[in-house]
């Protein structure tokens, strides 16, 4: 194992010093096994997206895509062998994030290296095909993975914890340094947008994901375009109301600005050593800002600082005596005499160098040995931050269709109950029900106005008139009191019946006495009633109105009605009682 990763170091190492052949950028940074299979995973859900609608993709068909993508890319795949459905796809898409990321993985170095190596340099090829294959593959003995086929332990599993949050956090601490050398990297800015936590979901970095997409430029371009439009734009150029990214504009401003800060430490110290120093203890004061000091990310941040500190201090030594050597060292490249502000161009280009060999030396590390702690969407979380997984961050949140989320038992159980037929409330009526032809609704029969929204007039309401014969001494104004008198007995009132429909004309009558049905004393009511509509402007012709409009009628003491009958006079006397509080009132209502 020693050797082959002398011999990966050596091809990795021929790669940097004559990548500018080659690439169009000297800033591409390099792919290791696991963000392969990360790449791979995105990939294999975009195509399921377009192909079956859905951005999601089984843990088993990534690892047998994973062994056919490693064959198909290093041409070890025999003629007519069997291939995986749409591997075709999922290698165009796998290639596409690369070459949109501005970056290549581990097999493409390989491929290079052959066109990049000087004639008679080496013999024969540093590493094989078939031995990177088995690297990749996780199939090469590395002594440094633990055995995971063996069984589980609480203080194995604590451990085994405490391994992936270590991992996780180193991942943080590498990709806000890739960011610094390549801000092309899609990968290692979902990987940093939200951690340390600010506020930025799934939703933000849908977001942003498809502002990049419009403007057909990387995600921290996008990030940074809008930031700065909002902060130095103006009004001409700032971004419309109705931008989505306006709604996530605090957390992508703090990103932003940790980012410049990154990068001012980076162009400020012109020491490798002490800027690759100060750069980590300003990501890892961000991580445990919110950490306490027995907290496992606490202790996971400050072991990644002390060991990346040291190997960048190695790195810039040796970089150092190579340079003394030889005289030349890797890529990028020296600027330009001509090139604006000189003095700026070289600032942070031996750190930048640095920092390149630090993230090669991570991606010729072995690859994990349980790809379910890499892939899967349980992630452990980082300094608040939702601990979510790559394939979940680039999944568009779903929109909801207004679907209940309740079980069928109870959704079918509410639709038999809408469709169960209601039983009848029965209607609360008033006593004034009897006047209306059809069965008022409840809202009208109770719905009456108060006393303050009484209509008012200047004269109060004229007294009805009978069209009976009123004897000597008989007061008009006592017909209020007599139509709504007591009942009396039953024999008397047949009687008063009798001797009133005997008497009464037929043109006196009204339309309504004249059905058949209905209360006889109802009929005399209504008849009384009708006649004395027609009298009403000779009362108020003749009675002299000295009542006040908000007092109410006196009481009137003669309730004696005489009745002209031929051949004999019928006096009839009507028991006087005392009305009901407020019933006054209700009757010159319902009369006007």
């Amino acid at each position: 194992m020693t050797a082959f990763a002398d011999h990966l170091k050596l091809m990795v190492k021929t790669f940097r010093k004559e990548s500018h052949r080659v690439l169009p950028s000297e800033r591409t940074t390099i792919h290791g096994a696991d963000s392969m299979l990360m790449v791979l995973q995105l990939a294999m859900a975009e195509v399921n997206k377009q192909h079956k609608g859905e951005f999601k993709v089984d843990l088993s068909d990534v690892l047998m895509a994973w062994k056919h993508l490693l064959l198909d890319k290093l041409h070890l795949v025999p003629p007519g062998a069997a291939r995986l459905e749409n591997s075709e796809l999922f290698l165009e898409a796998y290639q596409s994030f690369l070459k949109r990321s501005n970056t290549v993985d581990l097999t493409d170095v390989l491929a290079m290296n052959k066109e990049l190596r000087a004639p008679g340099s080496y013999p024969e090829e540093p590493v094989s095909a078939i031995q990177l294959f088995e690297f990749l593959s996780g199939n090469m003995e590395t002594p440094d993975l633990p055995d995971s086929s063996s069984p589980l332990t609480p203080s194995s599993q604590s451990r085994r914890c405490r391994s992936q949050i270590k991992m996780a956090v180193r991942r943080v601490f590498c990709s806000y340094l890739s960011l610094l050398v390549n801000s092309k990297n899609d990968m290692a800015l979902a990987l940093t947008l939200n951690v340390p936590c600010r506020s930025l979901q799934r939703q933000a970095f849908t977001d942003v994901k498809r502002a990049a997409r419009d403007s057909q430029t990387s995600l921290f371009l996008a990030v940074t375009s809008f930031v700065r439009a909002i902060q130095l734009g103006g009004k001409g150029y700032a971004p419309a109301e109705s931008d989505p990214l306006r709604k996530h504009i605090k957390g992508l401003s703090d990103y932003v600005q940790f980012m410049d800060n990154l990068e001012e430490i980076l162009g400020e110290i012109p020491d490798p050593s002490e800027c690759g120093a100060r750069l980590l203890a300003t990501i890892r004061a961000a991580l445990v800002k919110v950490s306490s000091t027995g907290d496992p990310v606490y202790t996971a941040a400050e072991e990644t600082t002390k060991e990346l500190k040291e190997r960048i201090v190695q790195l810039h030594q040796t970089q150092k005596q190579a340079a003394n050597v030889d005289g030349t060292g890797i890529s990028p490249a020296r600027p330009k005499a001509y090139a604006v502000n000189h003095a700026t161009a070289y600032g942070g280009r031996e750190t930048v160098k640095v920092l390149t060999a630090l993230l090669d030396e991570e991606a010729m590390a072995p690859p994990c040995g349980n790809k379910a702690d890499l892939l899967s969407e349980d992630q452990p979380v980082l300094s608040g931050a939702e601990g979510t997984c790559v394939l979940t961050l680039f999944r568009s949140p779903e929109v909801s269709t207004g679907c209940s989320p309740e079980p069928l038992r109870n959704r079918v159980q509410s639709r038999l109950n809408l469709l169960k037929p209601k039983a009848t409330q029965r209607v609360i009526r008033s006593q004034f029900a009897c006047t209306y032809k059809d069965e008022p609704p409840l809202n009208r029969v109770l719905d009456f106005p108060s006393t303050s929204q009484m209509p008012s007039c200047v004269h109060p309401a004229p007294k009805p008139t009978t069209s009976l014969t009123v004897a000597d001494g008989f007061n008009p104004e006592a017909e209020d009191t007599a139509v709504f008198a007591a009942k009396p007995s039953s024999e008397s009132r047949r009687k008063e019946c009798f001797e009133v429909q005997r008497e009464v004309a037929p043109e006196q009558r009204s339309g309504n006495a004249q059905k058949g049905g209905g209360c006889p004393s109802n009929k005399r009511k209504t008849g009384i009633q009708m006649q004395s509509k027609g009298n009403k402007r000779k009362q108020l012709d003749s009675e002299p109105h000295t009542e006040s409009e908000n007092e109410p009628p006196e009481k009137k003491q003669h309730t004696r009605v005489s009745v002209k009958v031929p051949g004999k006079n019928v006096c009839k006397a009507s028991n006087k009682k005392k009305l009901i509080a407020g019933q006054r009132k209700l009757t010159s209502f319902f009369r006007v």
